[in-house]
């Protein structure tokens, strides 16, 4: 079989991660809403410095299973175990529309024991890496679908947490931020973050280091 070079490097990091700390591990996770089951016993590890894509059809219980593991679901059998602080991006622009983006950097940066300043500068920075200059007048209404989804991003990075979940989080980007958004989860990767993203985009996936698919008698997780 051959390899890209990308792939050669990953597979070299291999034997490194595996020594690193489990920062989630979820079990068993079961799912159903009424008769339809959509998670059926799935299992789902991920060390430091790992990324994990979550793909399937529509319907096959993504959100579902990113849900659960963000602690915004409860699964009806099995376990999900987090180690460090946790940062969750919704697929669905969850931003509270009245409120400007800077605005939102104070709110969720003092949750997270953030100065206001300190949750503005870092805000700002988080968006200028995914080519977004925020100004201060601009209401959170008022953004485009894609800039909104860049604020859940930045929101969902706030105060360095270990282990991020960000479902589709791309929506609405365009080629370059969409660039600017994975050249991001690398940077993360490398300082030691355990990253879920939820995607369709499986020209990605040989970027990642598990890929766990949840298409109707495919849910496990490979490499």
């Amino acid at each position: 079989m051959r390899y890209s070079a990308n792939a050669e490097q990953r597979l070299a990091g291999a034997s490194e991660a595996a020594g690193r700390d489990v920062l989630l591990e979820a079990h068993g996770i079961v799912k159903s809403y009424g008769r339809r089951r959509v998670l059926n016993g799935v299992d789902l590890v991920v060390r430091a410095g790992e990324v994990a894509a979550i793909v399937g059809s529509n319907g096959a219980g993504k959100s579902s299973m990113l849900k659960i593991c963000a602690g915004l679901l409860s699964p009806d059998e099995g376990r999900v175990t987090i180690s460090g602080r946790l940062g969750y991006c919704p697929q669905n622009a969850g931003v509270m529309g009245f409120l400007k983006p800077r605005e939102h950097f104070t709110l969720f940066g003092s949750g997270r024991g953030m100065s206001r300043r300190e949750a503005d500068r870092r805000g700002r920075e988080l968006a200028a890496g995914l080519d977004w200059s925020v100004d201060r007048t601009t209401l959170a209404k008022d953004l485009s679908g894609g800039t909104r989804q860049k604020l859940n991003v930045v929101l969902s990075a706030l105060g360095d947490p270990e282990v991020l979940l960000l479902d589709e989080p791309y929506q609405g980007f365009d080629r370059g931020s969409y660039v600017d958004f994975w050249q991001n989860v690398w940077h993360w990767r490398d300082a030691g973050k355990a990253i879920v993203v939820v995607t369709h985009m499986l020209n990605q996936l040989d970027q990642v280091d598990h890929v766990l698919d949840l298409t109707p008698g495919r849910q496990e997780a490979g490499r």
